[in-house]
């Protein structure tokens, strides 16, 4: 099942709260410099158009802000991007579930995608206990997402996550051969300047640990299947680990040779503007989370999940 093609969405209504560093802004500048993804007339075009609020009242782009004042953009409805939503529950119990999202799918609503989300699926199908994803997957990753079904189960399996004692692994197809069968990379990831998002991920001298185990499973001539695990779980890790090492993920029109983002105009996507950049929703790689394994939050016992990888990742060479 795919989105409904030409639906209108509801909408949605975004707060912010004007902090110190933002205190002496006008309106348009706020929105301007804090959401690139919009141009300035365009943020000047919402705020005549009365769609953005300040302490729920109308206001001109040339108002000062102060500290403290809360902005109120009311969104209106917009037609989203179509997706597959269609997702497989492989565990399912009172307190947690465990899904397999296809790729294409994102997670959580973000940018264009609020009904076309895993979470709003979800919402729909239990409405009664919303569950709560512990873990995201970026939306061109496939596979396995771990999701809690109480508060109890969520704090405990954060926990879990945090004192890394979760085992994640992933299948990724990468352009190239490693000359070893066996590589670690342990190149630190931070926040990069981007002109549309403000930042994103990518190799700092001055970021967070991260670390990825790699074995190549497989060897073709120009590409390799590779099975990682990872010990931390930074935004997009095995996209820009793979990518520092040399060698990125087949068809990831965003991280290169080196682990830095790409912000030359690309246009991965039909519907964007094609002198658009790259972000880190754009879909064409191959990632697939192939085993979970965690102790379940009530009983302690150990849980292990696996999702077979897609068809096109193929098979591990035989030994």
């Amino acid at each position: 099942m795919a989105g409904e093609t030409g639906k209108l969405n509801q909408g949605w209504v975004y707060q912010d709260r004007v902090d110190r560093a933002a205190a002496g802004l006008t309106l348009l500048a706020y929105y301007s410099q804090h959401y690139r993804h919009s141009t300035e007339q365009t943020w000047r075009d919402r705020i005549l158009a009365g769609q953005i609020l300040v302490e729920d009242g109308p206001a001109s782009p040339q108002q000062i802000l102060r500290s403290g004042q809360r902005l109120t953009y009311h969104r209106p409805p917009w037609v989203e991007p179509t997706v597959p939503l269609d997702f497989a529950v492989l565990y399912e119990d009172a307190d947690l579930l465990v899904v397999a999202k296809p790729a294409g799918l994102p997670v959580m609503p973000a940018g264009g995608f609020l009904e076309h989300t895993l979470l709003r699926q979800l919402q729909k199908r239990y409405p009664q206990s919303s569950p709560v994803p512990i873990h995201r997957l970026g939306r061109g990753t496939s596979g396995l997402v771990l999701l809690a079904r109480s508060p109890q189960a969520r704090s405990h399996l954060t926990q879990q996550m945090r004192d890394r004692q979760m085992h994640k692994v992933y299948w990724a197809l990468a352009v190239g051969n490693a000359p070893m069968d066996r590589f670690r990379i342990e190149q630190p990831i931070g926040k990069i300047p981007h002109p549309q998002l403000g930042h994103l991920y990518g190799v700092t001298p001055d970021g967070a640990f991260a670390r990825s185990d790699c074995q190549v499973l497989r060897r073709d001539r120009d590409q390799m299947l590779v099975e990682v695990t990872i010990l931390t779980g930074r935004p997009h890790q095995i996209r820009i680990h793979l990518a520092a090492a040399g060698f990125p993920l087949v068809g990831d029109p965003l991280y290169g040779a080196g682990g830095q983002p790409q912000l030359t105009p690309i246009a991965p996507e039909a519907p964007r503007d094609p002198e658009a950049i790259a972000l880190p929703g754009d879909c064409g790689y191959w990632l697939h989370a192939q085993t979970l394994a965690f102790r379940h939050p009530q009983t302690q016992a150990p849980i292990e999940v696996c999702c077979p990888a897609p068809s096109p990742f193929g098979q591990p060479a035989h030994s």
